[in-house]
């Protein structure tokens, strides 16, 4: 059985995929999404964008996700300094729909509707919440500095049963974690995990530059962006494709991603 750190490595790399990218505005909903060349019955997950910033920000992240056989699909709406949490988790359930049920390439494509997830950073994160206790074909959700929503993220994933993994950065001051990815996760009704990642800020899992650096903490981090691609690229092949090779690096601490709660590690801050 190959080690934790052995699999971090292995999934901080592309999969074997070639990547295709695509346009969900095809289909009606400004977005992009990310599909490996071929593959029948693939997971595919929606990704939810932070506050102010472009889908397009984060396609690293989700190419990185399509290279391991998992489509993932982000809406571009709900950007500007007043979105609304409710429609924007909507859209993600509309994104699920879309990769489930219109044609994605040319042939040989198809996302299976019973491996289904949710992911997403800042405001996204906290819509990925609220979407997956409105849709019972979600089976999985992870998210990257969540932050608390209207309605309430924490009231919703008390009524979420299935797998959580929450990335909160440690010194975060525009979502600190105490009153959003931990909260969010202390309230989870199903399996759940909190990670506090260290020496990293609120923007790391972005990429290149925009103006909304200039209001938020912080700017793209590579060794972030790395970490978190393999810890949800870990994620999602165990809960949604069932395979158990990667739940050795789910179950472990890693460096600069310790384990701050897990009720099922029996792991508590």
């Amino acid at each position: 059985m190959a080690k934790p750190k052995e699999l971090l490595e292995e999934l901080s790399h592309p999969g074997p995929h070639e990547v295709v990218r695509g346009n969900l505005a095809l289909a009606g909903l400004p977005g992009v999404v990310f599909t490996p060349r071929s593959g029948l019955g693939l997971p595919g997950i929606a990704f939810g964008h932070g506050w102010l910033q472009p889908a397009g920000r984060y396609r690293t992240l989700l190419s990185h996700l399509a290279s391991w056989g998992i489509v993932a699909a982000a809406p571009a709406t709900q950007r500007g300094p007043l979105p609304s949490h409710r429609i924007f988790a909507a859209e993600l359930r509309s994104a699920l729909d879309i990769i489930t049920g219109v044609r994605l390439g040319p042939g040989g494509l198809s996302v299976d509707p019973a491996k289904l997830g949710l992911a997403g950073h800042s405001v996204g994160g906290g819509a990925a919440v609220l979407a997956a206790a409105d849709d019972a074909k979600v089976k999985a959700v992870a998210t990257f500095a969540a932050a608390q929503t209207l309605p309430q993220a924490t009231e919703a994933a008390r009524k979420l049963t299935i797998p959580g993994l929450h990335l909160a950065v440690a010194g975060d001051l525009v979502t600190p974690a105490i009153g959003n990815a931990e909260a969010i996760a202390k309230a989870w009704g199903g399996p759940v995990q909190l990670r506090m990642i260290d020496k990293s800020t609120h923007l790391a899992v972005t990429e290149g530059s925009h103006w909304s650096q200039r209001l938020l903490q912080g700017k793209p981090q590579f060794r972030t962006q790395k970490l978190v691609r393999a810890l949800f690229t870990a994620f999602f092949l165990t809960h949604l494709t069932g395979t158990a090779k990667y739940r050795p690096l789910l179950e472990s601490d890693v460096k600069r991603a310790a384990i701050d709660y897990d009720p099922s590690l029996d792991i508590a801050a």
